[in-house]
């Protein structure tokens, strides 16, 4: 079976308008280590985690297991040397559903102001999420397909 047949489904797929969140109000913000410290109301509805659940957990606590570890890997590296970071993610609910954003991530000093090429200053990071079209869902949707192919036939090579 294929990851999209596997993860995905229209009827586990929730919008924003359906949530009737604006997802331009889903921030977080963490720790240097990707640890949440903060958790907006328009994010804990979407995710449909209480604060008392994020705080303090990995933000990969909310990652759709179709999203591709070296996607992520990109990422970090691109935040750790002080630069913002933008892309699709899709990620999931506490009851299992999912959902799409399109993610800007940056790196923030201890003041909570977003600091550009300074990777010494970083405090943590700010995430702002806003609305991902339908064309660039299915175009992440392909190539995090693609993405996850490969993962698992690396594995599947590891351990043969």
């Amino acid at each position: 079976m294929s990851p999209k047949r596997v993860f995905l489904t229209g009827s586990n797929e929730v919008t924003f308008e359906e949530a009737g969140i604006d997802p331009r109000g889903m921030i977080t913000r963490t720790d240097k280590y990707g640890i949440i410290t903060f958790a907006s109301k328009a994010f804990r509805k979407m995710t449909g985690f209480s604060k008392e659940e994020l705080i303090g957990k990995s933000h990969n606590f909310v990652r759709h297991p179709l999203m591709p570890k070296i996607v992520f890997k990109e990422m970090w590296d691109i935040l750790k040397e002080g630069k913002t970071w933008r892309g699709p993610v899709i990620n999931m609910r506490k009851d299992g559903k999912y959902y799409w954003v399109d993610v800007e991530i940056s790196p923030i000093d201890k003041d909570g102001n977003i600091i550009e090429g300074n990777p010494e200053k970083i405090a943590g990071y700010i995430a702002i999420r806003k609305k991902l079209s339908d064309f660039n869902k299915q175009k992440a949707l392909e190539k995090y397909i693609k993405l996850k192919e490969k993962e698992y036939t690396n594995i599947i090579k590891t351990n043969s």
